[in-house]
């Protein structure tokens, strides 16, 4: 296999492992009550108990519980904002498919894309503290950006090897 097949196959093994970990991440927001109380279940918290009666992360998770019970109780056209972030998860995924096809045209949805993970770490540590979400929690979405820039670390390097053989995918 020569080296321009080689690196389109791994170009597109890695556009398309980004593509479905955006899908199944986009996807994953919208059962937010489902998804919660299948964890609570897990770390044996009760919905009858009172979060205070955790501590720890299991305090964490049964004070999310209870706040999405009761707001989706009083409140459900706030989930609205949960879906418009799943479906921004999959439309970003969408902008993946250019890259796909013609890496190296496209190779600005890689740039775009790692400026968005590194965009990640200034929102969580703004926003966090202002949304009283513990550190640790940051950590945790801050964890995102890492894992969502190695791959495109990744593919950005095949997609400048490509581009440095040949103009047959411009």
């Amino acid at each position: 296999m020569n080296d321009e097949k080689k690196l389109l196959r791994n170009i597109r093994g890695w556009t398309l492992f980004y593509i479905l970990s955006l899908v199944f991440w986009g996807v994953t927001a919208f059962p937010l009550q489902w998804e919660m109380d299948m964890l609570c279940k897990v770390l044996s918290i009760s919905p009858d108990v009172s979060p205070g009666a955790y501590t720890g992360f299991k305090y964490w998770i049964a004070t999310v519980a209870h706040g999405l019970t009761e707001t989706n109780a009083s409140y459900p056209f706030l989930a609205y904002g949960t879906d418009w972030l799943a479906f921004s998860h999959l439309i970003i995924a969408t902008a993946f498919i250019g890259v796909y096809t013609k890496p190296v045209r496209n190779s600005w949805v890689v740039s775009w894309a790692m400026i968005a993970c590194i965009g990640i770490i200034p929102l969580a540590l703004i926003c966090g503290p202002v949304r009283e979400i513990p550190f640790y929690w940051q950590m945790i979405d801050c964890s995102f950006s890492v894992l969502g820039i190695i791959p495109l670390i990744i593919l950005r390097r095949y997609i400048k090897k490509l581009e440095s053989l040949g103009r047959k995918y411009r």
